[in-house]
């Protein structure tokens, strides 16, 4: 039975050729969807046979999850949990803007698995579920020390910051003209001031 190995373990090995494959796919699929691309189509990318794609990554779906792998590194590598919740959103442009061909496949990759029967769809859904449940986290923990309003729903209230995030990608994917900074930071700021507890003195 073949180990499915994450993205880190692949970069940890320092596996050059299978992160050109991801990288490859990452592209391919950005432009074609997953139901467009072929493993064909990436190998002749890469420069390798598709019996040699095929000895890296065993199947069209394990590489997809490569991808999505590779796309959950690097949202770890840069998001802080416990950190300031308006500051951490406020990060999320930099990551879009640095990163649009990873921000893309993941866009392509969720849309295209909305259906309960697509191939990552349960996969994305508890991604999605873990991230409002993150943000909703450092809801409550805010709420504990006192700086937040107790009367805010967290869950509520998280799944509304998952859903801009999520859009903002979206936007930003369709039109580059758009300031995302500026409306990243206009929507933190709002965000602060309708969750920040008022303090009376």
């Amino acid at each position: 039975m073949q180990v499915t190995r994450s993205y880190d373990a692949l970069l940890s090995k320092g596996e050059d050729r299978r992160l050109q494959i991801v990288a490859a796919a990452q592209r391919i699929l950005t432009r074609n969807g997953w139901r467009g691309t072929t493993l064909a189509q990436i190998a002749q990318e890469v420069g390798v046979t598709p019996a040699g794609l095929l000895y890296h990554f065993s199947s069209k779906e394990q590489l997809l999850n490569a991808v999505l792998d590779a796309r959950d590194a690097d949202d770890h590598a840069r998001a802080d949990p416990a950190g300031d919740l308006a500051e951490e959103i406020r990060k999320t442009a930099c990551r879009i803007e640095e990163s649009p061909e990873l921000v893309g496949t993941f866009v392509v990759m969720l849309v295209e698995n909305l259906m309960p029967d697509a191939p990552l769809h349960g996969r994305l859904l508890d991604r999605w579920r873990l991230s409002v449940d993150i943000v909703a986290e450092t809801i409550r923990s805010h709420q504990r020390s006192g700086r937040y309003r107790e009367d805010v729903d967290a869950s509520v209230r998280a799944v509304e910051i998952i859903a801009f995030i999520n859009g903002m990608e979206i936007s930003w994917l369709l039109d580059r003209t758009i300031p995302l900074g500026d409306v990243v930071a206009e929507y933190s700021r709002s965000l602060d001031r309708d969750l920040v507890a008022v303090v009376v003195e």
